[in-house]
Formats: structure tokens, sequence, C-alpha cells
């Protein structure tokens, strides 16, 4: 097992830069970025900033001019500083050289941010892609796998137990990335307690982070970023475990029964074997998985949602352009029209790939509750546990990856009281709102809503028995008006594909209806039949066994409801849909 919370991995390409200077920096072991170089995919943060203020001393990387891979290095100074040969906004970085590329050709590997045949400057290789990273480009290039890379700096690395006091302060206050302090020194001036620990503690240390009661759980996972001044030690919050680690599941563990922290909890910085580190990494794995990168993760884009989804291109380009704009957006309109399935293609669309590990998707219901989406207790034997819900887990998934974009889809979103649902939360996922943190309900403790996780709800509008959600939670969410594609590129060139006149009479006869529908002053257009009841055949072909069996059970009865007191009327449409079949 490699250490997955390990110093960083960039990739620092030099492509831009004249080749004189490419040699003199090698000569001089620098790495050089400009300052205001810009953001990469939906980052908010930009290169620049990255390679100034999140580069850590101890943090590897791989050098590279345009496609071809020159050396593995690590750094090794603590701060950026102005370049001297090309001063004006660049700055550089010391390293030392780890190993030398085995092969100087052009990378035709797969394609990611980090990868060479991007156009990117500083990026960091995210947890979830350092086996990807193994494989592509650290065996291939440097003979070497990251237990290896790893190993030639084990020496220096040191593991921790940093406790928090809930009552004074919280890892749930700090964002990923964000570096905080921890003073050598208690409110009065007195040492605190095993005071040698803050002495000993070295930059690229990795912490485990544990809330002390109520909470008694490890929530979170750090790295030392800077040794003791005199005055604090310097650390940055590196992972927040969706699912935290109960305190109970430690303290009885026999490989644990002589770590400090356990037989004298008085105190906050502990600390940690390797052998202790490593099996509490297990078990917070077995409950956090790292999000796993796929190399045949499938590319998607505007077009690959057209050719699925059957809306134009002015309608896809509002919509995405709604969601970006507001975070949140309800997909409203009649059975049928690909709500569900639109949701998730639009998620992949702006994604740029199938992932679904950033979607989660779930069905609100008469009897869902804030319990079953933020936190509240739950059974556990004779008595209670505070457990975390859905909603609350997936924001700390999303909020350990903030260059990434995540998706929370709510189907059937008008069937929960969804005020009760969102509780404290329904400010905090307002766009301008997001970040900013609230007190929860149950727990006490701090939470916010992410930036980079946009939610995406349906609503059925031809459900007579709800009510419309209520103001409040309207004005947090823009609506979209989904229609039936009938008319669409991509349904015309669906329905040409079978060259069967049955399908064709079939679908002219929905047009027809939907037109009545619209016109009915007792429905509307939010009652038009849609589209998905026809599609999803492209192997199976369309024959009249299938399409009658639509007409029947799905077709009718919807009518039946429609028009129950309009016995004419539903009459009219039952001869017009069956006579389809007629001979």
């Amino acid at each position: 097992m490699y250490v997955d919370d390990a110093p960083s991995i960039w990739k620092i390409s030099h492509g831009a830069i004249p080749e004189h200077n490419r040699i003199k920096f090698e000569n001089r072991k620098v790495a050089v970025v400009h300052s205001e170089t810009g953001a990469k995919a939906t980052s908010k943060i930009t290169q620049g900033q990255s390679f100034m203020e999140q580069i850590r001393k101890g943090d590897y990387f791989y050098l590279c001019y345009g496609n071809s891979i020159r050396l593995l290095g690590q750094f090794t100074g603590e701060n950026a500083v102005l370049n001297p040969e090309m001063s004006d906004g660049w700055y550089e970085r010391e390293y030392k050289i780890i190993e030398i590329s085995k092969a100087f050709s052009a990378y035709n590997g797969v394609h990611k941010w980090w990868a060479p045949n991007d156009n990117s400057t500083c990026i960091k290789v995210e947890i979830g892609d350092k086996p990807l990273f193994e494989t592509e480009i650290l065996k291939p290039y440097f003979g070497m796998t990251l237990n290896e890379l790893y190993g030639k700096d084990a020496d220096a690395h040191g593991y921790w137990w940093l406790t928090a006091n809930p009552k004074i302060w919280s890892f749930a206050d700090i964002k990923i990335g964000e570096e905080q302090n921890y003073t050598l020194y208690n409110e009065n001036g007195n040492k605190r307690r095993i005071f040698q620990n803050f002495l000993d503690a070295k930059v690229g240390d990795i912490v485990i982070g544990y809330e002390a009661n109520p909470v008694k759980k490890i929530v979170a996972l750090a790295r030392i970023t800077q040794a003791n001044d005199g005055n604090a030690i310097y650390f940055e919050k590196i992972e927040g475990l969706a699912t935290p680690i109960e305190y109970l599941a430690l303290k009885e563990c026999p490989e644990l029964k002589k770590m400090e922290f356990f037989v004298q909890p008085n105190g906050s910085l502990f600390k940690l074997t390797k052998g202790e580190f490593d099996f509490i990494m297990d078990i917070i794995r077995d409950e956090n998985p790292l999000q796993k990168s796929d190399a045949t993760n499938q590319k998607y884009s505007k077009d690959d949602f057209l050719s699925k989804v059957y809306m134009t291109e002015e309608r896809y380009d509002v919509l995405e352009a709604l969601l970006r704009n507001k975070m949140n957006v309800i997909l409203q309109g009649a059975p049928g029209v690909g709500k569900t399935f639109t949701a998730k293609k639009l998620a992949y669309a702006m994604m740029g790939e199938v992932d679904d590990s950033r979607i989660e998707m779930i069905q609100f219901h008469q009897n869902y509750s804030y319990e079953d989406f933020i936190m509240g207790y739950r059974p556990d034997g004779a008595d209670f546990k505070l457990t975390d819900g859905i909603f609350y887990r997936f924001c700390q998934t999303a909020a350990n990856c903030p260059d990434k974009e995540f998706f929370f889809i709510i189907d059937e979103i008008n069937r929960g009281n969804m005020s009760k649902i969102f509780g404290e939360l329904l400010m905090l996922i307002e766009k301008d709102y997001r970040g900013t943190k609230a007190t929860l309900a149950y727990s006490g403790m701090p939470f916010s809503v992410p930036e980079n996780l946009y939610i995406i709800g349906m609503m059925n509008t031809a459900d007579r028995s709800l009510a419309m959600i209520d103001y409040a939670l309207r004005r947090r969410f823009s609506f979209f008006e989904m229609e039936p594609g009938f008319n669409s590129e991509g349904f015309t060139n669906y329905q040409k594909a079978f060259g069967n006149e049955s399908f064709n009479a079939l679908i002219d006869q929905i047009k027809v209806l939907n037109k009545e529908i619209t016109e009915d002053k007792s429905l509307g257009r939010g009652f038009q039949i849609g589209h998905s009841y026809f599609c999803g055949r492209e192997e199976k072909g369309v024959d009249d066994e299938w399409m009658r069996s639509v007409v029947e059970f799905d077709i009718l009865p919807m009518l039946g409801e429609y028009w129950f007191d309009e016995p004419t009327k539903l009459q009219r449409w039952e001869k017009n849909l069956r006579g389809v079949f007629d001979d």
C-alpha cells in the first residue's frame, strides 16, 4: 500500500519558455511558472496561484516540454521566488532530481489535465488519479512505482494524531488545502502537553484529524506544512472524511492498545508509529475509498448529449447556462420527457466525461426527512447513534476535490417536504452562500455546501396529487421546462432509422394528441406525452407488439386519468391510437 496522503504530485510544463532559458533552469534545478497563468478546467484557483501558494516543500513533480517528459523531481524550496532571468511576473522553485526520464519521445497516453498532452502548466495529480499516474507516467518513464517513490523519502515522514476541541475549533472550519496554525502554548502561556511532539513535527508529516467530545470521530486528514517557528506548527487539511471513523471502532483494537493517545489522552498532538498509522488508514479507506480514476472513462461532449437527449442545441445551451449561473435547477415537465435521463447526461456533458463517482441520485418521498438527508439519530443496537445523511456525505466528497464538478440529482423533488428536508441548509444551497458555514442542528458543528456541487431536481408537472413547492425553495432554483422532443433533429433521425410506417403513424398521432392536450384548459402542455415512451429501441427495433403494449399499458391508462370525466374524448383517442395497427 502506498501512502495516499503523502506529498502531492504536480505536473510542471516549461513548454512556453525559450529553449536557452529552459536549459539554464535545468542546470540551476529550478521550476519556473508565471504568476498570472490562468485557471484550468473548472478551478477558480489559477495555475499561477497553485505554483505560488499551494506547492509545499517535499512535494513531487515531473517536468515536461510539450509532450516530452524530462525529469522527476522534488521541491526543496519553502517559497516561490522571483526568477532573475525572466522576471516580470515569472517565479521559480528549487528542486532536487529524483530521476531522469528514460524516454524523451512524445507522450501518447491517456488525456488528463495533468498529462503532458494537455495544455496545462501547473496542475496537481489528484489522489484518485495517482494509480493512473503510476501506470501512465511513473513506471514507463522513470521505472518506478509509487511505493518506491515515497520510499525514497520514507524516513522523512512522521505520523501524528491531532485532537480538535469542537468547543474551540473544528476541522470542519478548514477548507481543503487551507493552512492553519496550532500554537505551542495555550491561552495562559503554558507549554502544551507532550511539548516535545510539537518540536518533532516536520514538514510533510501526515496528521490524523480527530474531533473530541461530543463528536468523538476521526474526521479529516492533514499534512504539516511548516515546522514550529517558536510559536506554532502549521498544517493544511488534505481530506475531509465523508464517513468519519468512530472512536469506539479504534479503542478496542489490540493493534492500537499502545497508541500514545489511548495510553494518555490528555493533550492535543500525539505521535503515531508507522504501523499504527497504516492500521488506522486501512480502517479509514474501508469506509472512505479513494475516488478511482478509470483510464477508460469515456469522454462526453455536448454533441454526445444531443445525440441521446432529444433537445435542440439552443435549449441545451440555455439549460447549461442556467445551472452554471444558479447552481440549482429543477427540470419540470410532462411524463416521459426524459427528465431523469437528461439530468445524468447533462452532468456528463458538463464534466466532459462519464464519471458516475461524481454523481449521486436519490428520490424524495413523503416520509423523506432531514435525518435521511443531512444527519440524525438512528438505532444502533439498544442505543441511538448520530448518523450522517447522504447529502452531508456527498458534500464532503465534493469538498475533497475542489477542482472537479459534482452533481446531486433529486428525482420527484416535489414529493418531499423540502423545507424540512433541507432545514438550515436552505440558505446554504444558494450560489452566493456556497462555502458559507452554518451550524448543524444535531451535531452543533459547522457545515457548508461546496462551490463545486450542482443540484438538479426533477418535477412531474402532471401529478395532480402534489402541491407546488413553496416560494422559499422556489427562489433558490431555476426552473427549466422540458418538452416532448418529437420534432428534434435527434428524434427525427432516430425515427427515420427504423423505416417503420406503423411507428411513423403512431408518432404522428401522438403529436396531434399533444396538441389537443396542450389546448385543453383543464390540462395544458405540462400533461403532454413525452418521447421517452418510444425511445431505447435501437437494438431491438420497433414492432407492432411493442407499440401496442406502449399504447395499451402506458398511454391509454394516462389518458384515462386525464379525461376520466370525458368518456367521449377518451373513446375517440382509444380508437385513434389502436387504429394505427388496424389493417
